[in-house]
């Protein structure tokens, strides 16, 4: 038990998160009669959020890099713009426009990097101009008017589903089969992690406690798969999900860039003593963020099927409390991709719920802000304590 409390203690913000997200999940589907973990809703779910998960894989490393970005959700209306008139207006090939658009997108992140990484201007600065900036263009490019409808290919990104090679009928069989194979992978991959801390002598958690976390996790993925199937099988957003999830998580947990991107965050001297190159580092975090910032509207423009001069807005304030819920520090060199995930579930289950019980928007903004609040003093007091 001793061993058990101190590996809680370690990693108190990650598993209170997860047991919070249980916690909101359970309530929201006893307050609204069983509707919110229905096949139907659990898609509706997360097509509704994905714009905002991808955004809040970009703004955590911006947040450990001790930066904010103001201006992704402006930068996501600018994007669906161009994207709607090189698309609808210029005819261009559904591929080749979204390339484009994610080039201008890296484009714009690099522009607002360049201010903040060498000409050392505040980001808050920089992305407060670059949000009016470019919440202006998005006017002027459109006029003041929606641009739509997008070709079925593009609508695709949002409202499509992966077909099921297998003809199963009345339920995806390839989501099944997709789910046992990811429990497998996910079986081998942290049997793997722990032999090899095993041989380096590194303190693992008891065995009954990892069987009993592998056993959680793998009923989670096969009930979530299985309930999917039962409606339309996967969304391909959540295919697109997944790849960014494990490639981020991969880089900053694996990788030298990760490495540096968080010692940049903890001590920026310090990291620049040690050779990292701090000026380039942060310049290219901006660029990420510029891209999947236009990804994110991109998504958002399938899923309207247009282009609208009011599209994208708090999109970064959803973002940016998504990674402080999940984990990240307001003063930068903490945070997680999986942490921001799931800081961004439980800001989209909130939401979700509460618009099924008929709440208003009123009232669920206040309780965001409430429960954003409450993530930073928790935050600051687990430091407090610590220090």
């Amino acid at each position: 038990m001793q061993a058990v409390s101190e590996i809680f203690r370690k990693n108190i913000r990650q598993y209170g998160m997860i047991i919070a997200l249980i916690f909101i999940t359970v309530l929201f589907q006893i307050l609204t009669g069983g509707i919110l973990l229905k096949p139907l809703n659990i898609t509706n779910l997360i097509l509704q959020n994905s714009y905002i998960l991808v955004l809040a894989i970009g703004m955590v490393l911006v947040i450990i890099t001790g930066h904010i970005d103001l201006s992704v959700g402006s930068i996501a209306a600018f994007i669906g713009a161009l994207a709607a008139i090189m698309m609808v207006d210029l005819q261009l090939p559904t591929f080749l426009a979204i390339i484009i658009s994610l080039v201008i997108g890296g484009l714009i992140g690099a522009w607002q990097g360049f201010w903040v990484a060498y000409v050392k201007i505040p980001a808050f600065i920089v992305t407060l101009a670059g949000m009016l900036l470019f919440r202006g263009l998005t006017m002027i490019v459109l006029g003041g008017q929606s641009i739509a409808p997008f070709p079925k290919s593009f609508q695709r990104i949002s409202s499509g589903f992966i077909p099921d090679w297998f003809g199963g009928g009345s339920l995806h069989t390839l989501t099944v089969l997709l789910g046992l194979v990811l429990s497998l992978l996910l079986i081998w991959q942290e049997w793997k992690e722990r032999r090899t801390q095993l041989k380096y002598q590194f303190e693992v958690a008891p065995i009954w406690m990892f069987v009993t976390k592998l056993v959680l996790l793998v009923a989670i993925i096969n009930v979530f798969t299985f309930v999917l199937a039962t409606y339309n099988g996967l969304p391909n957003i959540l295919i697109i999900l997944f790849f960014l999830i494990v490639i981020y998580s991969f880089v900053m947990n694996r990788m030298i860039a990760g490495r540096h991107i968080y010692a940049l965050g903890g001590n920026e001297k310090a990291a620049n003593l040690s050779g990292v190159k701090t000026k380039k580092v942060t310049f290219w975090v901006f660029v990420n963020m510029g891209a999947l910032a236009a990804l994110s509207g991109l998504i958002f423009a399938a899923r309207l099927n247009s282009a609208t001069p009011k599209a994208g807005t708090n999109f970064e304030l959803d973002a940016i409390a998504a990674c402080f819920i999940g984990g990240a520090s307001a003063s930068g060199g903490i945070g997680t991709v999986i942490g921001a995930i799931i800081g961004g579930l439980v800001m989209g289950v909130m939401n979700n719920g509460m618009s099924l019980i008929g709440l208003g928007v009123d009232w669920q903004q206040g309780i965001k802000g409430l429960v954003l609040l409450l993530a930073v003093a928790f935050d600051i007091y687990n430091k407090s304590k610590t220090n």
